[in-house]
C-alpha cells in the first residue's frame, strides 16, 4: 500500500511494511547498473533507515570495528558523541557498499 501524507512528499510504502536491511548477509548488487536504472529521485534514505543506521554504527564502534583516528579522537563509550561523519564513512559505509557492488548507501538500503 502506498501513501503520501502531504502533497510534497514522495509515494512510499509505510515504514513499517518494509524490512530492515541486513547488513551482516548483505546481497551483492551491480551498483553502476543500480545508479544507471533506478533515477536519482528514487535515491532515498528514511527516518526509520537512519535510525537504523546510528544503531548499526553504535555497534560497529562497541565492536571496535569503528576506531577513533588521529583526525577523530572520539571516545567509543561516549553515546551522544560518536565519530565524525568522516570516520563512518571511511570505515564503515565505503567498505560496506564496496562489498556490496559499490551503490551508494541509498540504492544499497533500497535497491
Amino acid at each position: 500500500v502506498l501513501r503520501r501524507t502531504r502533497p510534497d512528499q514522495f509515494w512510499q510504502a509505510p515504514p513499517s511494511s518494509r524490512p530492515v536491511m541486513d547488513f551482516e548477509t548483505l546481497p551483492v548488487r551491480d551498483g553502476l547498473a543500480l545508479h544507471r536504472s533506478v533515477p536519482p529521485e528514487s535515491w532515498c534514505v528514511t527516518k526509520r533507515d537512519l535510525v537504523e543506521f546510528r544503531k548499526l554504527v553504535k555497534r560497529h564502534v562497541a565492536e571496535g570495528r569503528i576506531k577513533p583516528t588521529e583526525l577523530d579522537k572520539f571516545d567509543p563509550a561516549d553515546d551522544r558523541i560518536g565519530p565524525c561523519i568522516h570516520t563512518v564513512n571511511q570505515q564503515f559505509i565505503r567498505p560496506l557498499t564496496h562489498a556490496g557492488g559499490d551503490a551508494s548507501w541509498a540504492l544499497t538500503c533500497h535497491p
